[in-house]
Protein backbone atom coordinates (compact mmCIF):
# COMPACT_ATOMS: atom_id res chain seq x y z
CA UNK A 1 0.00 0.00 0.00
CA UNK A 2 3.02 2.33 0.79
CA UNK A 3 4.59 1.63 -2.16
CA UNK A 4 1.63 2.37 -4.45
CA UNK A 5 1.03 5.68 -2.82
CA UNK A 6 4.59 6.73 -2.92
CA UNK A 7 4.19 5.77 -6.65
CA UNK A 8 1.04 8.02 -7.37
CA UNK A 9 3.28 10.59 -5.73
CA UNK A 10 6.49 10.23 -7.87
CA UNK A 11 4.47 9.29 -11.58
CA UNK A 12 2.59 13.24 -11.96
CA UNK A 13 6.56 14.88 -10.92
CA UNK A 14 8.58 12.68 -13.43
CA UNK A 15 5.58 13.23 -16.17
CA UNK A 16 6.25 16.89 -15.75
CA UNK A 17 10.01 16.52 -16.14
CA UNK A 18 9.09 15.07 -19.37
CA UNK A 19 6.85 17.73 -20.61
CA UNK A 20 8.39 20.67 -19.15
CA UNK A 21 11.83 19.50 -19.44
CA UNK A 22 12.80 19.79 -15.84
CA UNK A 23 15.90 17.01 -16.32
CA UNK A 24 19.06 17.25 -16.42
CA UNK A 25 19.61 16.15 -20.21
CA UNK A 26 21.13 18.90 -22.77
CA UNK A 27 18.32 20.90 -24.78
CA UNK A 28 18.36 19.52 -28.72
CA UNK A 29 20.47 21.99 -30.91
CA UNK A 30 18.46 25.00 -31.71
CA UNK A 31 16.70 24.94 -35.22
CA UNK A 32 19.12 26.31 -38.58
CA UNK A 33 18.35 26.25 -42.20
CA UNK A 34 20.34 24.69 -44.56
CA UNK A 35 23.94 26.64 -44.54
CA UNK A 36 24.41 25.70 -48.41
CA UNK A 37 20.85 27.03 -49.30
CA UNK A 38 16.88 25.78 -50.01
CA UNK A 39 16.58 22.91 -51.97
CA UNK A 40 13.61 23.05 -54.18
CA UNK A 41 11.06 20.71 -54.48
CA UNK A 42 9.41 19.54 -57.52
CA UNK A 43 5.85 17.93 -57.51
CA UNK A 44 2.12 18.55 -58.51
CA UNK A 45 0.49 21.38 -56.94
CA UNK A 46 -2.29 19.95 -54.71
CA UNK A 47 -5.71 20.55 -55.28
CA UNK A 48 -6.27 22.54 -52.02
CA UNK A 49 -3.77 25.10 -53.11
CA UNK A 50 -4.83 25.39 -56.12
CA UNK A 51 -8.00 26.50 -54.96
CA UNK A 52 -6.54 28.84 -52.86
CA UNK A 53 -4.98 30.51 -55.67
CA UNK A 54 -8.11 30.82 -57.62
CA UNK A 55 -9.71 32.24 -54.52
CA UNK A 56 -7.15 35.45 -54.23
CA UNK A 57 -7.31 35.83 -57.95
CA UNK A 58 -11.22 35.77 -57.76
CA UNK A 59 -11.04 38.56 -54.82
CA UNK A 60 -8.24 40.60 -57.02
CA UNK A 61 -5.39 40.13 -54.85
CA UNK A 62 -1.94 40.12 -56.50
CA UNK A 63 0.50 37.60 -55.33
CA UNK A 64 3.47 35.65 -56.65
CA UNK A 65 3.26 31.74 -56.53
CA UNK A 66 6.89 30.76 -55.03
CA UNK A 67 7.96 27.05 -55.43
CA UNK A 68 8.34 24.60 -52.92
CA UNK A 69 11.54 24.58 -50.97
CA UNK A 70 13.15 22.61 -48.43
CA UNK A 71 15.27 24.81 -46.22
CA UNK A 72 16.83 22.37 -43.66
CA UNK A 73 15.90 21.79 -39.52
CA UNK A 74 12.50 21.08 -40.69
CA UNK A 75 11.88 24.68 -42.15
CA UNK A 76 9.80 23.37 -45.40
CA UNK A 77 7.43 26.57 -46.90
CA UNK A 78 5.09 24.69 -49.63
CA UNK A 79 1.93 26.23 -51.29
CA UNK A 80 3.17 29.67 -50.28
CA UNK A 81 2.80 33.27 -52.08
CA UNK A 82 4.23 36.54 -51.71
CA UNK A 83 1.97 38.82 -51.36
CA UNK A 84 1.90 41.87 -53.59
CA UNK A 85 -0.94 43.94 -53.18
CA UNK A 86 -4.19 43.22 -51.30
CA UNK A 87 -5.54 46.95 -51.50
CA UNK A 88 -3.61 48.48 -48.12
CA UNK A 89 -0.16 48.34 -48.33
CA UNK A 90 1.56 45.61 -45.80
CA UNK A 91 5.45 46.07 -44.48
CA UNK A 92 7.57 43.16 -43.64
CA UNK A 93 5.87 40.41 -45.58
CA UNK A 94 7.92 37.76 -46.88
CA UNK A 95 6.28 34.15 -47.89
CA UNK A 96 3.47 33.08 -46.59
CA UNK A 97 1.48 29.71 -46.99
CA UNK A 98 -1.31 30.51 -49.21
CA UNK A 99 -4.25 29.88 -46.94
CA UNK A 100 -2.61 32.03 -44.36
CA UNK A 101 -2.50 34.85 -47.39
CA UNK A 102 -5.77 34.36 -48.16
CA UNK A 103 -7.15 34.46 -44.22
CA UNK A 104 -4.89 37.46 -43.84
CA UNK A 105 -6.10 39.30 -46.64
CA UNK A 106 -9.65 38.79 -45.56
CA UNK A 107 -8.86 39.78 -42.03
CA UNK A 108 -7.36 43.21 -43.24
CA UNK A 109 -10.27 44.14 -45.95
CA UNK A 110 -13.38 43.29 -44.02
CA UNK A 111 -12.38 43.65 -40.22
CA UNK A 112 -9.27 45.96 -40.02
CA UNK A 113 -10.27 48.67 -42.26
CA UNK A 114 -14.05 48.69 -41.46
CA UNK A 115 -13.48 48.73 -37.80
CA UNK A 116 -10.65 51.70 -38.33
CA UNK A 117 -13.32 53.32 -40.56
CA UNK A 118 -16.48 52.91 -37.86
CA UNK A 119 -14.82 53.14 -34.53
CA UNK A 120 -11.48 55.92 -35.21
CA UNK A 121 -13.47 57.71 -37.73
CA UNK A 122 -10.33 57.31 -40.44
CA UNK A 123 -9.73 55.30 -43.55
CA UNK A 124 -6.71 52.74 -43.16
CA UNK A 125 -3.90 53.19 -44.93
CA UNK A 126 -1.15 50.89 -43.94
CA UNK A 127 -0.68 47.70 -42.30
CA UNK A 128 2.69 46.82 -40.57
CA UNK A 129 4.44 43.30 -40.00
CA UNK A 130 7.32 41.99 -37.91
CA UNK A 131 7.27 39.09 -41.10
CA UNK A 132 6.27 35.79 -42.20
CA UNK A 133 8.67 33.11 -42.67
CA UNK A 134 11.69 32.74 -40.19
CA UNK A 135 13.29 29.45 -40.09
CA UNK A 136 13.04 28.97 -36.02
CA UNK A 137 11.38 27.41 -32.97
CA UNK A 138 8.75 28.99 -30.88
CA UNK A 139 9.46 31.88 -29.20
CA UNK A 140 8.38 32.29 -25.34
CA UNK A 141 6.94 29.05 -24.72
CA UNK A 142 7.18 26.38 -21.94
CA UNK A 143 10.52 24.06 -22.36
CA UNK A 144 8.38 21.44 -23.51
CA UNK A 145 7.89 23.91 -26.47
CA UNK A 146 11.56 25.54 -27.26
CA UNK A 147 12.85 23.24 -29.59
CA UNK A 148 9.28 22.80 -31.20
CA UNK A 149 9.32 24.24 -34.98
CA UNK A 150 7.38 27.54 -35.14
CA UNK A 151 4.70 27.98 -37.77
CA UNK A 152 7.03 31.11 -38.56
CA UNK A 153 9.18 28.25 -39.96
CA UNK A 154 6.19 26.93 -42.06
CA UNK A 155 5.38 30.47 -43.36
CA UNK A 156 2.51 29.71 -41.15
CA UNK A 157 2.59 32.64 -39.42
CA UNK A 158 2.38 36.56 -39.81
CA UNK A 159 2.82 39.17 -36.44
CA UNK A 160 1.25 42.18 -36.94
CA UNK A 161 2.98 45.09 -35.21
CA UNK A 162 0.61 48.27 -36.13
CA UNK A 163 -1.27 50.32 -37.95
CA UNK A 164 -1.18 53.75 -39.77
CA UNK A 165 -4.40 55.69 -40.50
CA UNK A 166 -5.60 58.12 -42.89
CA UNK A 167 -5.66 60.83 -40.67
CA UNK A 168 -1.52 60.06 -39.76
CA UNK A 169 -2.47 58.13 -36.45
CA UNK A 170 -0.18 55.52 -35.84
CA UNK A 171 -1.68 52.74 -33.48
CA UNK A 172 0.69 49.83 -32.31
CA UNK A 173 0.50 47.34 -30.37
CA UNK A 174 3.52 47.71 -28.08
CA UNK A 175 1.72 51.27 -27.02
CA UNK A 176 -1.64 50.98 -27.35
CA UNK A 177 -2.88 47.43 -26.57
CA UNK A 178 -3.27 48.73 -23.07
CA UNK A 179 -4.22 52.37 -23.34
CA UNK A 180 -6.80 54.36 -21.83
CA UNK A 181 -8.26 55.87 -25.36
CA UNK A 182 -11.35 53.74 -24.53
CA UNK A 183 -11.72 53.97 -29.14
CA UNK A 184 -7.87 52.60 -29.35
CA UNK A 185 -8.89 50.23 -27.09
CA UNK A 186 -12.19 49.05 -28.84
CA UNK A 187 -10.53 49.24 -32.31
CA UNK A 188 -8.11 46.31 -31.28
CA UNK A 189 -10.30 44.38 -29.38
CA UNK A 190 -12.80 44.46 -32.35
CA UNK A 191 -10.06 43.42 -34.96
CA UNK A 192 -8.50 40.75 -32.11
CA UNK A 193 -11.70 39.19 -31.83
CA UNK A 194 -12.05 38.58 -35.78
CA UNK A 195 -8.64 37.45 -36.19
CA UNK A 196 -10.03 34.75 -33.27
CA UNK A 197 -12.77 33.64 -36.21
CA UNK A 198 -10.17 33.19 -39.06
CA UNK A 199 -7.12 32.08 -37.88
CA UNK A 200 -6.33 28.83 -36.17
CA UNK A 201 -3.91 30.45 -33.58
CA UNK A 202 -4.54 34.34 -32.09
CA UNK A 203 -1.54 35.55 -29.52
CA UNK A 204 -1.49 38.83 -28.11
CA UNK A 205 0.40 40.40 -25.61
CA UNK A 206 -2.48 39.28 -22.87
CA UNK A 207 -0.89 35.57 -23.44
CA UNK A 208 2.90 35.86 -22.45
CA UNK A 209 5.90 38.57 -22.20
CA UNK A 210 7.13 37.66 -26.06
CA UNK A 211 4.33 38.98 -27.89
CA UNK A 212 3.98 42.06 -26.21
CA UNK A 213 4.60 43.91 -29.25
CA UNK A 214 2.36 42.25 -32.09
CA UNK A 215 -0.41 40.11 -32.97
CA UNK A 216 0.65 36.50 -33.82
CA UNK A 217 -1.64 35.00 -36.36
CA UNK A 218 -1.35 31.47 -37.82
CA UNK A 219 -3.41 28.82 -39.40
CA UNK A 220 -1.41 25.71 -37.77
CA UNK A 221 -2.54 23.89 -34.53
CA UNK A 222 -5.92 25.79 -32.70
CA UNK A 223 -8.00 26.68 -32.00
CA UNK A 224 -6.29 29.12 -29.22
CA UNK A 225 -7.10 32.22 -29.04
CA UNK A 226 -5.41 34.81 -26.04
Amino acid sequence: MRFRLLSALVLPVLLASCVFGGDDRPAPAPIRPRSSGPITLNGPTPRDVQQCFADLSRERVRYSALPDRDFGGGCIVTGAVQLLDIGVPVTGLKSMKCGLARSFTAWVRFAVAPAARQILGSDLVRVETYGTYSCRGIIGGSAATVNRMSEHGLANAVDVSGFVLADGRRITIERDWRTDDQQVRGFLETIHGSACKRFATVLSPDYNAAHYNHLHLDMGRGPFCR
